[in-house]
């Protein structure tokens, strides 16, 4: 009897482990919708953060992006500013770039403004949890985190790991090799949330969330790109011809290499621009036999 009750209890926690993701869809109600953020709540943050409390916490129940705005933006706001201070970009920035690295566990958070051409770097993360190896997402319940370039489709402020921002996984690229291999389900509902569980999303914790939350609504979702590599390429190459990667991960893990190169060499960056790193591939050149997608 123990033993069966064991295996059960073993089988439930897997199952809802590998729907810890999916489940972020918000609830129906006032949350849900599209939102464009009005920046009237810049307005209220101070700029230096001695000079404010932490927030306090939203009570139960359903809430707008504008409510945790009102509730958590003045404090994440006066830990951001001094970042960008330092860098020398203005808050808010008109661009974001986030670069998620699996192996180091980290997010990096870079910047551009309107006075600058670069994005400039502002400051790194650590990742509580990211499920899964090196290697890009293929089927749903592999527990990846998926490689390549996304987009935040959605900023979720009733998510059941505190707030969360939508992946547009799969992408159009994602999409086009599983047509391609005849994969029908690669997978969907990639978010960067809070919390420490991960089962193919980026886990933050949630003080880091609500900073992330708060500069991706000032921002807007639309002027951010999110990078995911298996490993910083700055300091090693990326290697496509680990055992199990499919045969068009050279052409993935090029263009990673270059979203990541392309980005200001300041901050974490600064010695790749003398040494460049060039993706490791014994493959012929993928430029040759590049499909249009």
């Amino acid at each position: 009897m123990m033993d069966n009750n064991s295996r059960f209890l073993g089988l439930f926690t897997a199952t809802l482990l590998l729907a810890a993701c999916a489940s972020n869809s918000p609830s129906p109600g006032k949350g849900t919708a599209s939102i464009k953020i009005e920046r009237e709540h810049l307005a209220h943050a101070p700029r230096h953060p001695g000079l404010i409390a932490p927030r306090e916490p939203l009570p139960p129940g359903e809430h707008s992006v504008d409510e945790v705005l009102e509730s958590f933006a003045p404090y994440a706001v006066s830990q951001l500013r001094p970042y960008f201070q330092e860098a020398g970009v203005a808050y808010p920035p008109s661009e974001l770039a986030l670069v998620g690295l699996k192996r180091e566990r980290k997010l990096e958070v870079w910047a551009k403004d309107w006075n600058h051409p670069g994005f400039r770097f502002i400051r790194a993360y650590d990742i509580q949890a990211a499920s899964g190896v090196t290697g890009p997402k293929l089927r749903k319940g592999d527990r990846q985190v998926p490689e390549g370039v996304y987009r935040i489709t959605r900023l979720n402020p009733n998510s059941n790991y505190h707030l969360s921002m939508k992946l547009n996984y799969p992408n159009e690229y994602d999409l086009f090799h599983a047509n391609e291999e005849g994969r029908e389900e690669p997978g969907s509902d990639i978010f960067i949330h809070g919390k420490a569980v991960s089962a193919g999303c980026l886990a933050m914790g949630d003080a880091a969330i609500e900073e992330l939350f708060v500069l991706a609504a000032h921002v807007g979702t639309d002027n951010i790109k999110v990078v995911i590599a298996p490993h910083d390429p700055r300091i090693a190459p990326l290697d496509p011809d680990q055992p199990g990667l499919p045969g068009w991960t050279d052409e993935l893990y090029e263009e990673i290499t270059g979203e990541i190169l392309a980005l200001s060499h300041s901050g974490p960056a600064k010695a790749a621009k003398n040494n460049p790193v060039k993706v490791s591939s014994n493959r012929p050149d993928p430029a040759a036999n590049r499909k249009v997608r």
